[in-house]
């Protein structure tokens, strides 16, 4: 009866060890889930007050420049004679040759990859190479552009070649969004359609497209964000920082608006007035990239649908 009672008493104080061991361990994971909590809100504050500063600042140098005068007129040597109207146009062009080169061989890409292409090594190659493609630096496109648009296919360095270049610079992120959008559409509805008698384009066209779309659009908008707000390329590409007249057709000269913020940054130290014309730039950059990406987030919301 004794050593029964030894035995029992020796199993519970097992027990009990066992379960003071793991109530240590998950405090201990309590303690380090709590740290690292506070940690992530704490860098996200910072950032968020770094951000805040940097924008009241730019905000307080650009009071007072942005006007009527100052979007609609030409740029000059005078900063209170300046304008970008010329830079508004050339960003304006840019968006016009990017948009279908990318949106037509991004999204066209994306289904043939995920649509008909067999999955094999060298489908799975050339996903992952995409991939790798968005992550390469953006000096590398503009090379590429000087080498082939400007030199080869002797563009110069005309609104053409500064949107082609461009185009490949975000394109593997619109074919890659574009891949994730038609990868989404849930396999019973081309299931459905192929019941239905639907051939393989049909299904593509009527069913995994438009269910896509809202995807596909969103990745496309934000792409093109990207490249609305890109120097390094256009100043490999040979894009001219000083330009007193306005582009008329995609073969002229052009700046865009974040060449003028770089070309007025250069020059603050001889022209002081030049650092307010790049801060009411930066705004009215700011200003579009933000309405773009409330276009994307509202076109994702409204369009979504699920399943």
């Amino acid at each position: 009866m004794m050593n029964y009672e030894i035995e029992l008493t020796s199993k519970e104080a097992d027990k009990a060890y066992k379960i003071d061991i793991n109530k240590k361990r998950i405090d201990h994971r309590i303690l380090l889930n709590n740290i690292a909590k506070k940690a992530f809100f704490s860098s996200m504050i910072f950032a968020l007050i770094v951000l805040g500063l940097l924008l009241y600042r730019i905000g307080v140098q650009s009071i007072g420049w942005i006007d009527l005068q100052f979007l609609t007129g030409k740029l000059s040597i005078s900063p209170e004679k300046a304008g970008i109207f010329g830079a508004i146009i050339g960003t304006v062009g840019l968006i016009c040759v990017v948009i279908p080169v990318t949106l037509v061989i991004g999204v066209s890409t994306a289904i043939y990859l995920e649509e008909y292409a067999t999955q094999g090594k060298i489908s799975g190659f050339i996903k992952v190479n995409l991939s790798n493609l968005a992550s390469v630096p953006s000096v590398i496109f503009g090379l590429l552009g000087l080498s082939l648009f400007g030199r080869f296919f002797n563009l110069g360095s005309s609104i053409l070649a500064g949107g082609l270049t461009l185009s490949l610079l975000v394109l593997p992120i619109v074919v890659v969004s574009s891949q994730e959008a038609i990868k989404a559409v849930p396999g019973f509805l081309r299931e459905a359609s192929n019941g239905m008698g639907a051939d393989k384009w049909t299904t593509i066209k009527k069913v995994v497209l438009p269910v896509a779309l809202p995807g596909i659009l969103t990745g496309a908008i934000l792409a093109i964000s990207r490249a609305i707000g890109e120097t390094a390329p256009l100043v490999v590409l040979g894009i001219p920082t000083l330009i007193m007249r306005v582009p008329k057709s995609f073969m002229d000269d052009f700046t865009t608006l974040p060449i003028q913020i770089y070309y007025w940054t250069l020059d603050t130290v001889l022209t002081p007035e030049y650092a307010n014309l790049a801060a009411a730039t930066i705004v009215v950059l700011l200003v579009t990239l933000f309405l773009m990406n409330s276009v994307a987030i509202f076109i994702r919301n409204k369009y979504q649908r699920g399943f």
